[in-house]
């Protein structure tokens, strides 16, 4: 069957942003066609993620946009038939020191502001929220019980599904090698195999997303750097929400620590270095299973004997605020940006791909435009301030 060359849109990137955005884009009735130079949807840096899916943020854009992801990841198994091992167990943000109970408790008036349903528990409620929770310097901790998990590789499977079968086309293997221009409008993209005619491209590349604005004339500055995660052998399910310790690490390389329990009864759990590991090297390391053990036993001293099943490393692709990059191109016409999510691409993604969706459909975003508009490519990247919880 041969491919068509015609289109209404085009998505580079069968990823956390780009199969949500080719299943919305289809949705509102637009012709999409979907390119990955790799080999299947979601082989990028969506399957490195642990799943984590919160609206809490400080962020105001953030908040809206994952406020709409869950919506979407919530309800997907009665839209669709298809189970992508949503779990509901919320997020705990936990504090052991005076300056961590300080910036949770600061972050609260925002993230109500924006109706996210979240509070501070004491010490004792948060011993029942997590159960076995370390109480050696408890004070207590943030809990908002909307937020959830889901599995990225059911859920990349389930969007692409989804999306083909309302018609969008994929093409793997398929790297975009320049963007067809006309004047300062894009008209299409060429690859090795030929060229695609679209009068909108949306750019939801990930890592490569600088790369493909620079073959439209833009310098859009998204430099990755890597994170190790890791999960478990399933136990007995007993932990509802997913826990991020604030604190730096003992050991001085960690600025936050985060872990849950998955659908499966899985521990799947990941570290933020204190000095970012710029690059695009995944190979593991041989001191993260070491920090990120005495961390997890550190937490909850009842997973001292917790069996691992395996470890990888994946890319954060990182703008200079910590900020996403997500609408039009003031000065290309016709190029949207969905890039430069952080290492949160994969909680952001539905709301982005459905406030894409309709701002390329309708002329706006389903979410407020002044709060969208926080994160316009048209931005000083350089001058925001950057989201505290990263």
């Amino acid at each position: 069957m041969t491919t068509p060359t015609e289109f209404d849109a085009i998505v580079i990137g069968a990823g956390s942003v780009g199969n949500p955005t080719a299943y919305f884009l289809e949705n509102e009735g637009l012709r999409t066609l979907v390119l990955d130079e790799l080999s299947a949807s979601g082989q990028g840096q969506n399957k490195a993620a642990i799943g984590g899916v919160r609206a809490t943020h400080s962020d105001p854009a953030k908040i809206k946009l994952c406020q709409e992801s869950i919506e979407i990841f919530s309800h997907w198994e009665e839209r669709t038939g298809t189970d992508i091992g949503w779990k509901k167990g919320g997020y705990c943000f936990p504090a052991f020191t005076e300056k961590v109970e300080a910036t949770i408790k600061g972050l609260l008036p925002v993230q109500k502001k924006f109706r996210l349903n979240i509070d501070w528990v004491e010490a004792d409620e948060l011993k029942r929220v997590v159960p076995g929770i370390n109480e050696n310097g408890l004070r207590g901790g943030t809990y908002s019980p909307d937020d959830g998990q889901v599995s990225p590789l059911l859920a990349a499977e389930s969007f692409t599904r989804e999306a083909e079968r309302l018609g969008a086309v994929y093409r793997y293997g398929e790297p975009v090698t320049s963007l067809v221009m006309k004047g300062n409008a894009v008209a299409g993209v060429r690859t090795a195999n030929g060229e695609y005619r679209a009068t909108t491209v949306v750019n939801a590349s990930g890592v490569n997303a600088s790369a493909i604005c620079r073959m439209a004339g833009l310098d859009v500055p998204i430099l990755p750097d890597s994170h190790e995660g890791g999960i478990s052998a399933p136990v007995k399910p007993f932990l509802d929400p997913l826990i991020v310790d604030l604190r730096p690490g003992p050991e001085g390389k960690t600025i936050n620590f985060y872990f849950g329990q998955d659908a499966n009864g899985q521990i799947i759990f990941c570290y933020t270095p204190i000095a970012p590991i710029s690059g695009t090297n995944r190979n593991s390391t041989y001191e993260f299973m070491p920090i990120v053990a005495a961390r997890l036993v550190e937490v909850i001293p009842r997973l001292k004997n917790l069996m691992i099943r395996r470890v990888w490393r994946g890319l954060y692709p990182m703008t200079p605020d910590g900020s996403p990059i997500v609408g039009k191109t003031p000065t290309v016409e016709g190029l949207v940006l969905g890039v430069g999510m952080c290492g949160q691409g994969f909680m952001l993604g539905p709301g982005v791909g459905e406030n894409l969706a309709s701002l390329i459909a309708h002329g706006g975003p389903s979410i407020d435009p002044e709060v969208f508009g926080l994160l316009s490519p048209g931005r000083d990247l350089y001058a925001g301030k950057k989201e505290a919880l990263k």
